[in-house]
């Protein structure tokens, strides 16, 4: 007698990012399809970059209210993405993690040092439904200089698949990449990789409305922020053959919220507030911030990775920073509030010629009202650069990029052939915004320091805030 044919319904999401309404309403699809479908034939995954640092309830308990939106909602596997694994030491996602009932799955990724995995997370592994064994293997974007900096050994992404998918393969019916290395990279290891059956994506946000077929290969990815969920039927006949992979994905803005996890995000954010409350600094005076023009905030930020960095000049976009700063008390919670980007500092060598071209495109409207989107940036827009180590005089009523009249590093005429040393943000190194600054050689990256970290020591600086105040840029019609 021929076994009938089994389905199994598979939900994935990706690239949620602290999204906690939507994740109320992703824990509320997820229920209703738990009570609707045999547990034993229901798969639930997650892609990574399920945190975000930008969010306050994350960023005041440590990602508590991650882990634990993560367990109400009853994942069975989460792949590590860059915002877990860039934005917390090992250490940290150690206390994070550690004893949590889902595992991180993550192939490409070990301790430096141990060369092994950290307790909460493993390479690959294998679930059983109605009697089919189904593999998972994690990966996620190697940042290979961050994450050393960091304490973690990268591997090459497909490389650690192969390795992992040659034991794994002859083991399960199924197998299925977790993958948070983008589209891209999901369609080339489609193309190269022998045995995938299913890539589920993020990283890159794309949204695959239906599974896109790349040879044997189904590739899957839910959008981002939570606004879509993944639901696949995967059908298997005689001997647990793999014969389709159909369904999509859906929207989530019509599912209502989950009382309970809504409960469980207020009670998370309650306990945030409190922490957040922690006093930074206080200001005698207020400090401005302004993207479109030179002001004291972001200027004391360019002073303070200048000086952290040791470098000739600093560099920053007057767009990271989203509010002035009153005069009084600034706490935990107003320094996130006005600096919510992931971003670390940097330093680079870079030419004279290259510097002088960014200031020039500082001083158009296109780039100060730039809306930049990704690269760790939780900002609005790029705004212009605000500096120290630098003083540059311009004239405004001449033709764009002729408008520098002259600019001096440390009191000597800018050099347009020689190399400085110049402190600024890791976003530019990825060719975003300022893309002349993506040029520079020798990075070195300063980690585990936010720039919002960077920002709270320099408040405490009574020197550093007084010559904030000091302008770097003159115009010819204000002489």
């Amino acid at each position: 007698m021929t076994k009938p044919n089994v389905t199994l319904t598979l939900l994935h999401t990706n690239d949620i990012h602290s999204h906690f309404e939507e994740t109320s309403r992703i824990a509320s699809y997820v229920a209703h399809a738990r009570s609707a479908i045999d547990p034993d034939k229901l798969i639930l995954v997650d892609c990574g970059d399920f945190l975000d640092r930008a969010r306050m309830e994350t960023e005041g308990t440590q990602a508590a209210v991650n882990r634990a939106a993560l367990e109400r909602i009853g994942y069975d596997a989460v792949a590590l993405g860059n915002n877990e694994g860039l934005s917390y030491t090992p250490s940290e996602l150690e206390s994070i993690l550690g004893g949590m009932t889902i595992p991180y799955v993550c192939a490409n990724m070990k301790l430096l040092g141990t060369g092994r995995p950290p307790s909460w997370m493993t390479p690959s592994l294998t679930l059983v439904k109605k009697g089919v064994k189904i593999g998972l293997i994690g990966l996620t974007a190697p940042f290979d200089e961050y994450y050393r900096l960091l304490g973690w050994e990268v591997d090459d992404p497909i490389e650690a698949l192969k390795t992992e998918a040659e034991r794994l393969r002859p083991e399960v019916d199924v197998l299925i990449l977790l993958s948070h290395l983008g589209l891209r990279q999901d369609e080339r290891i489609a193309a190269v990789v022998e045995g995938i059956d299913l890539i589920l994506g993020g990283h890159t946000h794309h949204l695959l409305e239906t599974p896109l077929i790349v040879g044997s290969t189904a590739i899957c990815a839910a959008g981002k922020f939570g606004a879509y969920i993944g639901r696949l039927e995967l059908e298997l006949g005689e001997g647990n053959k793999l014969l389709k992979v159909t369904g999509g994905c859906l929207a989530t803005d019509a599912f209502p919220a989950s009382p309970g996890m809504d409960k469980l995000i207020s009670d998370y954010g309650e306990r945030a507030k409190l922490k957040m409350q922690r006093r930074i600094a206080t200001l005698s005076e207020s400090m401005a911030s302004r993207h479109d023009a030179e002001s004291s905030l972001p200027t004391l930020l360019a002073c303070a990775i200048r000086r952290l960095t040791g470098a000739e000049i600093g560099l920053v976009n007057a767009g990271q920073l989203l509010e002035d700063l009153p005069a009084g008390e600034v706490t935990e919670k107003t320094i996130h509030a006005i600096c919510p980007s992931p971003i670390n500092p940097c330093a680079i060598l870079l030419r004279g010629d290259l510097i002088l071209r960014s200031l020039e495109e500082s001083l158009l409207p296109e780039f100060q009202n730039k809306e930049i989107k990704g690269f760790g940036f939780r900002g609005r827009v790029l705004g212009m650069l605000c500096a120290d180590g630098l003083e540059a005089t311009a004239d405004l009523k001449r033709d764009p990029y002729r408008r520098i009249q002259e600019v001096r590093v440390n009191g000597e005429i800018l050099d347009v052939e020689r190399e400085y040393v110049v402190g600024t943000l890791d976003m530019f190194t990825f060719g975003v915004g300022y893309l002349e600054l993506k040029e520079g050689r020798d990075i070195r990256y300063f980690l585990p320091e936010f720039i919002r970290d960077v920002l709270s020591e320099a408040l405490n600086d009574p020197r550093l805030v007084e010559a904030s105040k000091s302008p770097r840029w003159h115009f010819i019609d204000e002489l």
